[in-house]
């Protein structure tokens, strides 16, 4: 009997220690992927990422908060105003509260922009849209820190090319509403002489001084222009001076990539033409202003918090065109615009909508005499980050 206890002892210790040493075994670690590269896009379309964070737990219509961080405010009439409207048409749309969407207007592109992204990360957003070309640097830094909050950028390109799922670009083809304004502008000049008072010598506003441009000339081929940079996105008083130097060389309809209506007014003041940006600007100048090239900043800003709630992918480079509603002009200044106008732009509209043409169709032909689209090719920017950087013949640019 001692003896079979002894068995029973011996037993029991060597389970015990098979139990331990099973106990102490650690579990395989999963196997780590990279992050799928972001894939090459067909002209047009908009890119997604394929696997998106999903939604915070517990994140629906009634709680989602929403970040915006804005160069100006709505007071500038131009840009801030008409993505603010953008904002105010998505925030009808969806149903949210006033408190479920923060602003920080007049943010420079520095470090103070850097400073808002965090503190709309601190005030719970869950989506965060930056809205000038400038504040992409501090997106990207802000982001790498919080992977679980989705980062949008009005333009831009290093969002798009990020492997960061949570950064996004958008814009659209902007380019194709400038042409229909163009139309009025070419159709209005009485000397064939256009102005255009440009914001930064760089591809987002070359991309749609060239789409005015070429709108122009669709309409009157002895159309010329003369550009001048103010170097800053929103300086009212620089604007105005510029706009006034460009009426003094002999333009007489101005054209703008801005954010302020000061080209519009000081159209006005010196009994020249002109044709706005961002928002329709008859009411500012209406002896003046004979149409806009606007946006519907909505349609974006709808998308990224629908796809977030439903855990989709938000976009990585949107760039959605006329066909779509993104981009449009104004009503047209029926006291003011020429004769045929409205059918003409009509009618380039259609071309535009059937998807058989498009605004960089050759033969195009730079300043230098350099043919930089053949004829019947057609150039296509990129969803959310313009690239167009050619000076077409005919066109001058001063400063």
């Amino acid at each position: 009997m001692q003896q079979f206890k002894k068995w029973i002892v011996l037993l029991l210790c060597i389970a015990l220690a098979v139990s331990i040493v099973a106990c102490d075994k650690k579990p395989d670690e999963p196997t780590k992927t990279d992050p799928a590269p972001v894939e090459s896009q067909d002209p047009g379309e908009s890119e997604t990422t394929p696997a998106p964070p999903p939604a915070g737990d517990g994140v629906t219509l009634d709680n989602i908060k929403l970040g915006f961080v804005h160069i100006t405010d709505p007071s500038d009439m131009g840009y801030t105003y008409n993505h603010n409207l953008g904002t105010e048409k998505m925030q009808r749309e969806l149903g949210l509260r006033d408190d479920q969407i923060i602003n920080k207007f007049n943010t420079p592109e520095d470090a103070e922009c850097e400073a808002a992204l965090r503190e709309l990360v601190e005030q719970g957003c869950h989506i965060i849209f930056a809205t000038s070309f400038g504040f992409e640097d501090y997106v990207m830094t802000v982001a790498a820190e919080f992977p679980d909050v989705e980062f949008c950028h009005a333009s831009g390109y290093q969002c798009a090319l990020s492997d960061m799922p949570n950064t996004h670009n958008y814009f659209g083809k902007i380019y194709q509403a400038r042409y229909l304004s163009g139309i009025a502008a070419g159709l209005k000049t009485e000397n064939n002489h256009l102005g255009y008072v440009n914001a930064f010598p760089f591809a987002e506003c070359i991309q749609g001084f060239t789409g005015f441009y070429l709108g122009a000339k669709s309409v009157n081929p002895d159309v010329t222009m003369t550009v001048m940079n103010t170097n800053s996105w929103n300086d009212p008083q620089k604007e105005a001076q510029v706009a006034k130097s460009l009426i003094e060389l002999g333009c007489d309809v101005l054209g703008q990539h801005c954010d302020s209506t000061a080209p519009a007014t000081a159209a006005e003041a010196e009994g020249v033409f002109h044709v706005g940006y961002n928002s329709d600007m008859i009411d500012a100048a209406p002896n003046a202003t004979l149409t806009s090239a606007i946006w519907d900043w909505s349609r974006y800003l709808e998308l990224a918090v629908t796809n977030y709630l439903e855990g989709k992918a938000i976009p990585k480079d949107w760039g959605e065109g006329l066909k779509e509603g993104a981009v449009d002009i104004s009503r047209l200044n029926e006291a003011l615009i020429a004769d045929g106008t409205a059918e003409a732009i009509e009618e380039a509209r259609a071309r535009i909508l059937s998807g058989d043409w498009d605004v960089f169709t050759g033969p195009l032909v730079n300043a230098d005499g350099e043919v930089v689209v053949a004829e019947g090719d057609t150039y296509y920017e990129p969803a959310s980050s313009p690239a167009w950087e050619h000076i077409l013949e005919g066109i001058e640019m001063i400063g």
